[in-house]
């Protein structure tokens, strides 16, 4: 992916515009380091949840206990992209950031599953607040 095609992609969730199918795993991680490297005016942890559940709601989607918006994955994606992002160098593009992260284990969408099972991830819990892993904590 482009630092231009992230630019695209970010803009246009942030428009809610995006189409649905183009709201993949990977452009999840691309716009989290779009807003991170060039949007100060965003503080991702805060302002992403409710982000994501407009986006979701303007591409006729829902935001329920079963689909839609997930606070403990979109938490654990923040805290693992900023690490990531904590060692590479100042002013790394957005695409080289991305590439990174998508070569490392963050690039399997089931990478949650090595800090908690699935029944918990899944559960209505995890997904309405956080819900701190039950296998192995969070690297810090």
């Amino acid at each position: 992916m482009t630092d231009d095609e992230i630019d695209r992609i970010a803009r246009a969730f942030c428009a809610r515009t995006l189409p649905k199918a183009e709201w993949t795993h990977a452009a999840h991680f691309a716009t989290a380091l779009w807003l991170i490297l060039t949007r100060a005016d965003i503080l991702v942890e805060r302002d992403m949840p409710a982000m994501i559940r407009s986006y979701n709601e303007a591409v006729g989607g829902v935001n329920s206990d079963t689909a839609g918006y997930h606070e403990t994955i979109t938490q654990a994606s923040l805290h693992m992209t900023r690490r990531v992002l904590a060692g590479v160098p100042d002013g790394i593009m957005p695409c080289a950031a991305l590439m990174l992260l998508l070569a490392s284990p963050l690039g399997d969408k089931d990478w949650p599953y090595a800090y908690w099972t699935r029944e918990r991830l899944m559960s209505k819990d995890a997904r309405r607040a956080w819900v701190a892993p039950v296998l192995q904590d969070l690297p810090a």
